[in-house]
């Protein structure tokens, strides 16, 4: 009998937690539109290690421009791409093809947003 409780308490914490953790589901391209600092990145969310960066991202009218990207000792801008919200995520298509990069938005604040890439990884971002 004991056990039964044990694993039916289990459960119950395991539910309960769920919800705290529940990513943040998106409406509209305007809840993520302004200017965003990519501040840095993390292989997954318990990685102790993190990568800086210094790009920064502009979500204006449907199209995102990522800025200042380093590359070689100097810095380029991407061309804008399209974005848009499927399914509460962040849908972003990639520069030259039909291909795109699906984000889920873990936090969003008025001046902070966390999102996890499709393979885990995950990018911290501080509105300007």
């Amino acid at each position: 009998m004991k056990k039964k409780s044990l694993v039916g308490l289990g459960v119950l914490l395991a539910l309960a937690s769920s919800g705290v953790f529940a990513d943040v589901v998106l409406k509209s391209a305007t809840e993520v539109e302004g200017t965003w600092k990519l501040d840095h990145t993390k292989v997954s969310a318990t990685a102790k290690e993190s990568l800086p960066r210094e790009d920064t991202w502009v979500f204006k009218n449907g199209k995102l421009t990522i800025q200042h990207i380093p590359r070689e000792g100097t810095y380029y801008d991407q061309p804008p791409v399209n974005y848009e919200i499927v399914e509460g995520k962040l849908k972003v298509s990639l520069v030259g093809g039909s291909r795109f990069e699906l984000y889920t938005v873990v936090e969003k604040t008025a001046t902070n947003m966390v999102l996890k890439g499709k393979f885990g990884s995950y990018s911290y971002y501080v509105k300007k």
